[in-house]
């Protein structure tokens, strides 16, 4: 009998499920995020989603919009997945996600994020989808080391009207 392929869905981060994520962000993270994290959380909508992989939860993304020097863009606050998921293509579909409502809604610029500087892994898997270092910032984490981090962005808007007269 043929193996079925295994179903990664995206599903709705409720005050019934936050738990769920809080203990994923402790054991994919390095840092440890506060309760008014999880707490707006609950109120981006589509920005956060949990990954499940055959009905298990084994990731999460969490986004919030952020305006900086009159661009509008999607801030990636975390995205994760457990070790023995990855490459299994839970991280593209979260990602998937977050550029589709990006796209959809057709008001960001970009869409952004910070990646410790030692983390290799997660810089090969942002470099798949065209995302770019644009910045170092220098002591970033506290308590963990090393503490800076890059800026990866992906560019969503190809140059004004204006440049292409």
């Amino acid at each position: 009998m043929p193996v079925a392929a295994p179903r990664i869905e995206l599903g709705e981060i409720t005050p019934h499920n936050i738990k769920q994520l809080k203990v994923l962000n402790q054991v994919v993270f390095p840092v440890t995020y506060n309760d008014k994290f999880y707490k707006d959380v609950l109120d981006v909508g589509e920005l956060a989603k949990l990954a499940f992989f055959n009905d298990i939860v084994v990731g999460a993304v969490c986004c919030r919009t952020d305006l900086q020097e009159g661009q509008r863009k999607l801030y990636i606050m975390t995205l994760g997945c457990l070790g023995p998921y990855r490459r299994c293509g839970v991280g593209k579909k979260l990602l998937d996600h977050v550029m589709k409502i990006a796209k959809e809604d057709g008001q960001y610029d970009a869409i952004f994020l910070h990646v410790q500087i030692s983390n290799d892994e997660a810089l090969q898997f942002y470099n798949k989808f065209d995302f770019k270092i644009i910045d170092t910032k220098q002591d970033y984490y506290k308590r963990i080391e090393p503490a800076d981090a890059y800026v990866l962005e992906k560019s969503l808007k190809c140059g004004k009207v204006e440049d292409s007269i």
